[in-house]
């Protein structure tokens, strides 16, 4: 007897839990998320996922992945959004966000961190944001850091949530 309710439980938790997952969607027409769950809660996710995973130039797994390649699954993967792969053209796809006060959960935030190389995150609140570190591989930093806030570039916003 106890063991049939334990099971209903699990069984129940489980379709509970697959249904809140399977009702994140993207209107592909407006790229706005349809969903009770928000971006910023389907971003810490994804950093939970993916935290630690280290940085390889061109890598596009949990074996290694660049800053771009991140992005580009993350948005693939959760918002059923496919970006460019490369932070050179990542850049030129949404709306452009006129300062940092007005950046929400999702947009894209980009860094010049050398006189040609570029890198980009995600930012997720509170002036944090999700991105691929050479030296820590996926984790979150802060735009006020003395590092980033000298080589911030731009942002854009490609999920109109």
């Amino acid at each position: 007897m106890i063991y049939q309710s334990l099971q209903t439980i699990l069984v129940t938790s489980l379709i509970l839990l697959l249904t809140a997952c399977a009702n994140n969607h993207v209107d592909v027409k407006t790229n706005k998320i349809e969903s009770p769950i928000s971006v910023k809660q389907v971003l810490y996710s994804q950093f939970s996922e993916w935290k630690a995973v280290k940085y390889r130039f061109g890598g596009l797994s949990k074996n290694g992945i660049d800053c771009s390649g991140f992005v580009y699954l993350t948005y693939l993967d959760n918002f059923s959004i496919q970006l460019p792969r490369t932070t050179e053209q990542q850049v030129k796809k949404g709306v452009k966000v006129n300062t940092q006060a007005n950046l929400k959960a999702g947009d894209l935030v980009f860094f010049k961190t050398g006189v040609r190389q570029r890198h980009v995150g995600i930012y997720l609140e509170k002036r944090t944001f999700l991105h691929v570190s050479t030296k820590k591989g996926v984790i979150i930093s802060r735009l006020d850091n003395p590092y980033w806030k000298k080589r911030y570039w731009r942002a854009v916003r490609v999920l109109n949530s």
